[in-house]
């Protein structure tokens, strides 16, 4: 992870960290009522909303290990087009293979996050009302906009 560039200048490894960071920036901020320290694109009812999303958000030791290694697989599903983009198919699955191979006996949420992890980026208006139905809709919600 530490030896993948996710974007020019940023490995996947520090990508993870950067998104468990504005995680925790925007969890305080609900929680506390602290300011917020990064720069942020938030939807104008995350505020209204804090109680419900400090509810429904898994505990932080789950959080942490999703965002840190939410894109373990990267590294071994990367592609270089001719254009020299890469990219990175399907790697919300491989990360997930990844991730139980190399920690089998962590708890099999943050295996289910991971493998889920993109679920929230490609949402559709007819996949809706059933995401917001899962358990974890919360948690990939805020990891979401904690990624962008």
């Amino acid at each position: 992870m530490i030896a993948c560039e996710q974007t020019k200048g940023m490995s996947v490894y520090d990508h993870g960290i950067l998104v468990n960071e504005y995680y925790h920036d925007l969890m305080n901020h609900l929680s506390k009522g602290t300011s917020l320290k990064f720069k942020w694109r938030l939807p104008e009812w995350i505020d209204s909303y804090s109680l419900l999303i400090l509810a429904k958000t898994y505990d932080s030791d789950i959080m942490n290990k999703y965002q840190v290694f939410h894109d373990c697989g990267k590294p071994y599903c990367r592609t270089v087009d001719a254009d020299g983009k890469q990219h990175f198919p399907d790697h919300a699955n491989v990360s997930y293979e990844i991730w139980t191979k190399v920690f089998p006996d962590e708890n099999p949420l943050i295996g289910q996050l991971i493998k889920s992890d993109m679920d929230i980026h490609l949402l559709k208006a007819e996949g809706l009302e059933s995401f917001c139905e899962r358990p974890e809709a919360i948690s990939l919600l805020i990891t979401g906009l904690s990624e962008i």
